[in-house]
């Protein structure tokens, strides 16, 4: 059985074993990485990373998203992704793991950024010429702090990133990226339910199981998956399991039936019958196409 390679941080800077942060200019970075970013893998770390020059595409779990100047992009653990450069990118980029930010600020969560929000949310954004050239000192800046040894350097990168965030959380509720909610809970309950699917959506499929995990009912849960990201509980039960189905069929060489079972279906049939009306193909018409 083949899998998708799951990258850490100590891979990307071998100086600093273990090390919980990671920056770069973006060419160094690439050329440093040349042998997988074109290929399909994961993270187990958040990423950001800006492009001040370059095109292309960047694949997010099987969405498509142009790489112009300006674009940014944030990634979650988890998450599988690649590039596809026309013309020669430059720009900043850095990682970072959870404990990294929020052991510095402690009453904070990632999850408060939306972009961070939910995996529904777009996980791009593009900036126009001004806010690129404000955006990318402060991503010059970390780059620079990260390279240089000097005291509280870790507490002057946390600074910064929560900088940054902040500045690029502005523009991202600017444009209309997400839909807007009141209800800070709403949103901390919606990620309290993606971790849980994402704990057992392999074998657990129906609202109930979900709903008594995060003591609620049924319905109050579905009332908030609804309000933030306009889809009910069980789509995005569905979408999980879809999202893992292809990554399975693209990245192993299991047949489909063992894929079926693997995700907790033992009826084929069926399974293929959940894959076709989320994508509208049948997982042998995805497999060919996609390959």
């Amino acid at each position: 059985m083949q899998f998708i390679p799951v990258l850490n941080i100590s891979q990307f800077e071998q100086d600093i074993p273990r090390s919980s942060f990671y920056a770069n200019d973006l060419e160094s970075h690439l050329f440093k990485n040349k042998d997988f970013f074109h290929r399909p893998h994961r993270h187990d770390f958040y990423l950001c990373v800006l492009f001040t020059k370059g095109t292309g595409v960047h694949e997010i779990d099987f969405n498509t998203y142009n790489v112009k100047p300006g674009s940014v992009f944030f990634l979650q653990p988890g998450q599988t992704h690649y590039w596809t450069f026309a013309t020669i990118p430059e720009g900043y980029i850095f990682f970072h793991t959870q404990d990294f930010y929020e052991l510095h600020f402690s009453k904070s969560k990632l999850e408060q950024f939306p972009f961070f929000h939910s995996y529904k949310n777009t996980p791009s954004l593009r900036l126009i010429e001004n806010e690129i050239q404000e955006v990318a000192s402060v991503f010059k800046t970390i780059k620079k702090e990260y390279q240089n040894n000097l005291l509280y350097r870790k507490q002057k990168i946390a600074s910064l990133i929560n900088t940054v965030y902040v500045d690029l959380a502005r523009y991202y509720s600017s444009l209309d990226l997400i839909s807007k909610t009141t209800s800070v809970s709403y949103v901390e309950k919606l990620n309290d339910l993606e971790k849980t699917i994402e704990s057992n959506y392999k074998t657990e499929k129906s609202v109930k199981f979900y709903a008594d995990k995060l003591h609620m009912s049924p319905k109050h849960l579905n009332r908030i998956s609804k309000t933030t990201v306009d889809k009910t509980t069980t789509e995005l039960i569905t979408e999980r399991v879809v999202l893992e189905s292809k990554r399975l069929i693209v990245h192993s060489d299991n047949s489909l039936a063992t894929i079926a079972e693997l995700l907790g279906y033992q009826d084929y049939a069926y399974f293929s019958k959940v894959f076709k009306k989320s994508t509208n193909n049948t997982p042998l018409e995805f497999k060919k196409r996609y390959r």
